[in-house]
């Protein structure tokens, strides 16, 4: 079955949802969905949105914070763009129904103070920010007659000349994409996607490693995708852990996120023995950028053979600690842990991904007709290290920029009616998914054990050895089976995990979340 569409977006949270309902005045629009739009990385948010708002804040002082966190990596053009529209993009947002705290007996908004940041200049909503951002969208998205939203779809690959019989390499000029092929998971139907302009919105890349604050979705499919297709990958060996998840004995999934903002209020890190022990590591404290605080906390583990260290915020007011923070306080009670009283246990988790899909400043990738955006593109924004709550605005600035440029040209574009559809033929159901569900568990030991928070040539080279036996008995059983989400996904997270050992090894320097013992930098 083909459907056709001007714009095809994939992904549900905020950068897709976003694109969507500002590109549907210019033509019809599908929105395809992995699972549903209530479970999306945008959802797990909770500090909030970074955005200049008063004075003594202003545009000049966020740019900045935004360039020394990224160590000296940013494209200065892309953070411009993002903080220099941030504001009119709130806006947005706010006109959505997005509801952001104010002050007390007052119009002006709460604002919290995270690490690497020098004001007050985060927008939050207590501290479930993403999830009250993806309720309004959703309710946004599910109500437009000219938005068609397909849930449990899963994208399997995207539409280029390659699916017409061209041979196309990394150096072909001019690859186009034209669609993609996505699995109807109720129907076990794959489905032909036309489009005129195809977006990817497809979030994170959490799956790979063991512990992680993203949804299990987050497998990089949207990376995994663009990497075959020959488009440009970028930035990739700069995974950000951020540095304050809870632990528990058992490992969640997601891994239970303690916001930055919290240390913003006020709270300090701890060792084992009730020690601050940043002062060591950095002049700003607790409040130190993720990176710094990350290997820190690290390191202070490895000295002392902790499983953990700990967050102190039991100096800050009982009352006010439980307003701001109503979602943290009731997650730690579960586990018999009174915020107001009790330290809070917590270690490093992977976060993010601050490379990923290379795209300009419209938001387009290397590929023609292709747009990526949200935390599966690499704008430059984020250099070598993500400051905090910089990512929800830049998925709408993008969003708005992508929608600007696509829209100028979708008249000129045409569908292409030349695309097979998807060949299956000579596979069979597998029953084999003992070995599909081992891989993917030894791919998150792989990477969690040897290319972590503090790497080295030896564990780098290790990982690659390790995961090129993975991927030639995944590839082998993907051509002999027919498809399903599962294998999908196992081959996504192979690439990505490919793609970042193979971009570390390449980095012959310590920067920013890229950090190893064979080019030492003094932790400053």
């Amino acid at each position: 079955m083909v459907k056709k569409y001007d714009f095809l977006v994939v992904g549900g949270g905020i950068a897709g949802i976003s694109f969507a309902l500002k590109a549907v005045k210019h033509g019809s629009v599908a929105l395809l969905c992995k699972s549903t739009l209530e479970e999306s990385n945008t959802s797990y948010a909770q500090g909030g949105i970074a955005t200049v708002m008063y004075p003594p804040d202003n545009i000049d002082k966020h740019i900045e914070d935004t360039l020394i966190a990224g160590d000296g990596h940013c494209s200065l053009e892309a953070v411009e763009q993002v903080v220099g529209k941030a504001r009119q993009e709130i806006d947005q947002l706010l006109n959505w129904g997005v509801d952001f705290d104010r002050e007390e007996n007052s119009d002006r908004f709460d604002l919290h103070k995270e690490g690497g940041h020098s004001e007050f200049r985060i927008l939050h909503h207590k501290d479930n920010t993403g999830f009250e951002i993806q309720k309004s969208l959703n309710e946004k998205v599910r109500n437009h007659p000219g938005i068609d939203v397909f849930e449990h779809f899963f994208a399997i690959e995207i539409l280029t000349q390659h699916h017409m019989g061209e041979i196309v390499t990394r150096q072909t000029p001019f690859i186009e994409c034209y669609g993609v092929y996505a699995l109807d998971q109720k129907s076990n139907h794959i489905l032909t996607f036309l489009s005129k302009v195809t977006v990817l919105a497809t979030g994170g890349i959490g799956s790979v490693y063991l512990a992680s604050t993203n949804p299990p979705i987050a497998t990089g499919d949207g990376i995994a995708m663009v990497h075959r297709a020959r488009g440009i990958i970028l930035d990739m060996e700069f995974v950000q852990f951020h540095p304050t998840a809870l632990y528990t004995p058992n490992t969640e999934r997601p891994v239970f996120l303690i916001t930055e903002a919290i240390r913003g209020y006020g709270a300090v890190l701890r060792d084992r023995k009730g020690r601050e022990f940043m002062q060591k590591y950095d002049e700003r404290g607790s409040l130190a950028p993720r990176d710094i605080v990350a290997r820190a906390i690290d390191n202070e583990m490895k000295i002392y053979g902790d499983d953990f260290e700990y967050l102190d915020v039991t100096h800050k007011n009982p009352d006010e600690t439980k307003e701001h923070f109503p979602m943290i306080y009731e997650k730690c009670l579960e586990y018999g842990i009174d915020i107001t009283k009790d330290y809070i246990p917590i270690r490093p988790t992977q976060h993010y991904i601050c490379g990923g899909i290379a795209v300009d400043l419209n938001g387009e990738a290397s590929i023609q007709r292709l747009y990526a955006i949200g935390e599966c593109s690499r704008t430059g924004l984020h250099g070598a290290n993500r400051l905090a709550s910089n990512s929800l605005i830049e998925a709408i600035v993008y969003a708005e920029a992508a929608v600007n440029h696509a829209a100028k040209r979708i008249n000129d574009l045409q569908f292409n009616e030349d695309i097979p559809a998807w060949d299956d033929e000579g596979t069979s159901l597998t029953e084999e998914m003992v070995l599909i569900v081992q891989s993917f568990r030894e791919v998150e030991q792989i990477m969690s054990t040897y290319v972590g928070i503090v790497r080295s040539n030896l564990r780098l080279q290790r990982a690659m050895s390790r995961l090129e036996i993975l991927y030639r008995e995944t590839e082998s059983l993907f051509q002999r089976s027919v498809v399903s989400r599962e294998i999908c996904e196992l081959r996504n997270v192979i690439s990505v995990a490919y793609l970042i050992i193979k971009q570390a090894i390449a980095r012959k320097e310590s920067r920013g979340l890229h950090y190893t013992v064979d080019f030492p930098r003094k932790m400053d």
